[in-house]
């Protein structure tokens, strides 16, 4: 494992056709779902996005000041 490695988890998503994506304006948050699983831990990245996972599959991942980020 590479220095740039460390404390990396490998992914899954388990449904792709579960996919689901929400933007609301109110709050200029952008939820990205894949399908109807509940987060059991959740992560904030240095960037303020959040990514909520089960074991290791992807549940969703939630994008806060997404006007700004991209360039909605």
């Amino acid at each position: 494992m590479s220095a740039g490695e460390e404390g990396r988890r490998r992914l899954t998503i388990k449904d792709i056709n579960g996919l689901w994506i929400e933007y609301d304006k109110q709050s200029d948050t952008l939820y990205i779902g894949f399908g109807e699983g509940e987060a059991e831990e959740s992560f904030m990245l240095d960037d303020g996005t959040i990514v909520n996972v089960s074991d290791d599959e992807l549940i969703s991942i939630v994008i806060q000041n997404a006007s700004e980020r991209l360039n909605l």
